[in-house]
């Protein structure tokens, strides 16, 4: 009972601060605030029933209370009130002399626009330690190496696209820049991997008809690319389908998609993969950059890897994918494996292209940028999470799909510098409301608050809503296992804010 009473006395505490520190923020702030304060009373509520009717003893309860995440989160509050009155002491007028009064508004003003330019890396460093400094490196870093990549990537095709200009070879798009790198985070740091779609148009006489999975299998991974030939006489001189000479050109091996690149009727990765890889080997010298980095294709049976070493031996991985275009959409059928992507390694046909949502993600970040001000967190908040979610079941694609619905959410001026601790700890009760729930939603299924500038093929507005934690349904024992990993994750989050580490 002295625990119960101590507990209770403590989150009333917190209460009464939370209150008191909100008549010294601005409206926004204070009603997160008086937010956290209810939903921490509810949880403290709870947590104080179980302790009353539990038997345990004394070591045996306090060891039971540091399994709930309710001590936590009490924890979490502890630490943004510790922060918030470092923030208000701050910000407390300091005694001023005659003279400072007399002091031109020019000077003060200056002086404030300096102190707002240091004032989000002051922040950051009492919260973090030397965590954010490595973070707002490795952002700096993916920026410009970012540049590098997409400029290399981009000569190379031009090269390759004069060389294929006169065949019946794919024809291939501008890359596009995808995944973590390219949306501004990584989990890797140093290590990045520069991951680039290759859009593939039919070339001139051949057509692609899109075989997509059952609505059963959505999101799509087992769908294919059948290649047919398509009627040229309004365009072409010879016809594959009307013309006997073009027909025996056709069938000649070395000018046909069809008996090169396809098993059977349908695109094969690997033979994609392979053709494009000899491509590149031979044309790399051609490119300007070979005086400036030594090339090295990595083996790869869906994709082009390679490792560009400079010559003081740092390296930039590249991965370019291969995928042809739903419609006119931002979505595509992608030759990444996605179970390889996400650490399961099964076996995929050749000829079987996984739905991807790459480029729809990119613009969507995109998107948030153009609208965010300057010191907006929400990459950083998905970087310091990529960091913590090492030895658990989380991926880093399901904090990327929680950080989008906040951001659909939560307005872009909401996830400042300021408010990163906050915005840390709503996408971490976001997940765990999701496994309360047992759901998470596919973020570009039958979301109706969709920006206008990603464009979704029709039938994704009307399919029914996808639960990507579909598994948890009917599996107790995975269900446990996240929840108590999500337990890890709040008490990783809390040493970082207290530690930095």
């Amino acid at each position: 009972m002295a625990t119960t009473a101590s507990l209770a006395l403590l989150v009333q505490s917190i209460i009464q601060l939370l209150q008191m520190v909100c008549n010294e923020l601005d409206e926004a702030t204070c009603s997160h605030l008086q937010q956290y304060a209810q939903q921490l009373s509810q949880a403290t509520t709870r947590l104080l029933q179980e302790m009353q009717q539990s038997a345990l003893a004394w070591g045996d309860l306090l060891f039971a209370a540091s399994q709930q995440w309710q001590v936590w989160a009490v924890v979490g509050v502890l630490v943004l009130i510790v922060r918030l009155c470092q923030r208000l002491s701050e910000r407390s007028p300091q005694p001023a002399s005659s003279g400072a009064e007399d002091s031109s508004s020019s000077d003060t003003e200056c002086g404030e626009r300096q102190r707002e330019r240091k004032d989000s890396g002051d922040y950051e460093r009492p919260l973090f330690g030397s965590f954010a400094g490595r973070v707002r490196l490795s952002a700096q870093r993916l920026a410009y190496r970012s540049r590098v990549v997409e400029e290399l990537v981009g000569d190379l095709l031009a090269v390759l696209q004069k060389r294929l200009s006169n065949s019946f070879f794919p024809v291939l798009q501008p890359a596009i820049g995808v995944g973590s790198a390219f949306e501004g985070w990584s989990p890797c740091g140093r290590d990045a991997v520069y991951r680039l779609l290759v859009p593939l148009k039919p070339p001139r006489g051949h057509s692609y008809r899109l075989e997509l999975g059952t609505a059963a299998e959505m999101p799509a991974k087992d769908s294919r690319v059948r290649v047919e030939l398509a009627c040229t006489c309004a365009r072409e001189q010879l016809c594959f389908l009307h013309h006997p000479e073009a027909e025996e050109l056709r069938r000649k091996p070395a000018a046909s998609l069809q008996h090169t690149l396809c098993t059977g009727s349908y695109l094969d990765v690997q033979k994609i993969a392979q053709w494009f890889q000899d491509l590149v080997t031979s044309a790399w010298q051609d490119m300007p950059q070979a005086r400036c980095y030594s090339m090295k294709v990595l083996p790869s049976k869906r994709s082009c890897k390679l490792q560009l070493t400079d010559a003081s031996g740092k390296s930039l991985l590249v991965d370019i994918v291969f995928g042809v275009q739903q419609g006119d959409s931002d979505i595509f059928l992608s030759s990444q494996d996605t179970t390889e992507a996400a650490g399961e390694y099964t076996f995929s046909p050749s000829t079987t292209w996984a739905e991807s949502y790459a480029v729809a993600e990119v613009k969507f970040f995109r998107h948030v940028a153009r609208q965010a001000p300057h010191d907006t967190s929400h990459l950083k908040c998905l970087q310091l999470f990529a960091a913590i979610l090492l030895g658990t079941g989380f991926s880093t694609s399901t904090f990327k799909t929680v950080a989008m619905h906040l951001l659909n959410t939560i307005p872009v001026s909401s996830w400042s510098r300021r408010e990163l601790h906050m915005r840390l700890q709503d996408m971490l009760w976001y997940l765990r409301g999701c496994l309360d729930d047992k759901r998470l939603d596919h973020f570009f299924f039958a979301n109706e608050n969709m920006p206008e500038d990603i464009i979704l093929p029709p039938a994704f507005q009307t399919a029914p809503l996808i639960n990507l934690f579909q598994h948890l349904l009917h599996n107790p024992a995975a269900h446990a296992k996240a929840m108590r990993e999500a337990d890890k994750l709040q008490e990783r989050l809390t040493a970082l804010l207290f530690y930095g580490h």
